[in-house]
């Protein structure tokens, strides 16, 4: 089973997670707090900034044709209104090499880091972020146009609205610790739930304070708790941003991507599932209808009771992450969206953290076979990236999980590709 040569088989990255020293973002000040939540700083991160030659080499090689990443806003950006021409070019030279390479680069706007200067200004709950998206999407349209066909404007767009359902899960089991600790897989995110409500508190004093805002719960970086108004602000961004990158470019693809699980139920739990899967999805496609595709992202299921998700529902081992380890998910997910959504899918996320590589190997190959199905169904299918081609820094979690289909000795920087990354290349038409 190959998939032909116009389907989008890659990985992906997220340019924070591997570039290393973005000091202008609104992580690289979290992360340096004294009490932060993140268990250690992303620093040189596995330094992609410096390297991305030798990693767009590594993914060609394998036979693989895409490569999906993001440009940091904060880069762009580091101060309201002031462009760096310097970093813009940066990401023109990473695009020019994907293309000279046979590379299709699929380029996200927006993947969790934002400016520092924007957070400061009410970040993702001011009514001006849609403005300040916008105005940064337009300017670096106009340095990618021609070079560029696939835009995501927003990554997992609806992961706000996530973690306004698991903190409000957290307050109600604030005096059980090892019940918030288990919660930590019920995101598809990395974040650390191991602080106790002294050192949590502390975290988001300093928090507040370093972005110089009054009330600890009024920041709004982009992985924190949306109000509704939140939740449809991010909506209201993408599409600013779609028609400015339209008016710009309209021969550019344009979509978001949005952070799904598998969602099923046992008897009596209908309803809940049903309500989670409008919650994750359904409440969405008035805002999507008019993107040229959807980008799904994918990595476990969950299954609901009378009470609610149960983990306890869930017959297969953990990953690193602490959700289960369930390939089939991408494929049910990819089946359900083409009923509702009518554009171009795409899978710009899906893989497992697991220092088994024999594991990946086997996940990869289960998810591509049920996915080249969908395709014989008649899906409208186009691309599959892997997440991701590098082990990186997967957020508050830190640099343990490990994704990557290349694995990085972090003291001398070198890559070493993983048998996981030449069997996502075999099911490439050659």
């Amino acid at each position: 089973m190959l998939f032909k040569k116009d389907f989008m088989l890659g990985a992906a990255t997220a340019a924070h997670q591997v570039e290393g020293n973005n000091v202008g973002s609104d992580y690289w000040i979290m992360e340096n707090l004294e009490h932060s939540v993140f268990v250690e700083k992303s620093g040189l991160a596995v330094d992609h900034y410096n390297r991305y030659e030798e990693d767009i080499d590594l993914l060609k090689r394998a036979g693989l044709n895409a490569y999906r990443f993001s440009i940091e806003w904060a880069r762009i950006e580091p101060l309201e209104g002031q462009w760096n021409e310097k970093e813009m070019e940066h990401y023109i030279k990473v695009i020019d090499y994907c293309l000279a390479n046979g590379i299709e680069p699929v380029v996200t706007y927006h993947h969790f880091s934002s400016p520092a200067w924007l957070i400061t200004k009410g970040g993702w709950e001011s009514p001006e972020v849609v403005n300040y998206f916008e105005r940064y999407a337009r300017y670096v349209t106009e340095h990618v146009a021609g070079k560029v066909k696939y835009v995501c404007t927003i990554n997992e767009a609806n992961m706000r609205l996530q973690m306004a359902f698991l903190i409000k899960d957290i307050t109600e089991r604030m005096s059980k610790q090892s019940e918030i600790q288990n919660q930590e897989g019920s995101v598809q995110v990395g974040v650390n739930l191991s602080q106790n409500q002294s050192q949590m508190m502390m975290s988001m004093m300093e928090t507040a304070k370093a972005f110089n805002i009054d009330d600890p719960r009024k920041v709004a970086n982009f992985v924190s708790q949306a109000s509704e108004e939140g939740d449809l602000l991010v909506m209201k961004a993408h599409n600013a941003a779609r028609n400015a990158i339209k008016s710009v470019d309209p021969s550019i693809q344009v979509g978001l991507t949005l952070s799904l699980h598998d969602i099923q139920c046992v008897d009596g739990g209908e309803e809940n599932a049903k309500k989670a899967w409008d919650d994750e999805f359904t409440h969405y496609l008035p805002y999507i209808e008019k993107d040229d595709f959807l980008g799904v992202q994918c990595y476990t299921r969950k299954i609901f009771d009378e009470n609610g998700a149960n983990s306890s529902l869930e017959t297969g081992t953990k990953t690193q992450m602490g959700y289960e380890d369930y390939p089939a998910g991408i494929v049910n997910v990819v089946r359900r969206c083409a009923e509702e959504f009518k554009g171009t899918i795409i899978v710009t996320e899906n893989g497992i953290a697991t220092s088994d590589d024999e594991r990946r190997c086997e996940f990869i190959k289960e998810a591509l076979t049920g996915l080249n199905d969908c395709i014989t169904e008649g899906i409208k299918l186009k691309g599959y990236f892997a997440w991701s081609l590098l082990d990186n820094f997967e957020w508050q979690k830190g640099f343990s999980m490990t994704f990557g289909l290349i694995s990085v000795d972090r003291n001398t920087m070198e890559r070493t590709p993983k048998k996981s990354l030449k069997v996502l290349g075999s099911f490439m038409e050659k």
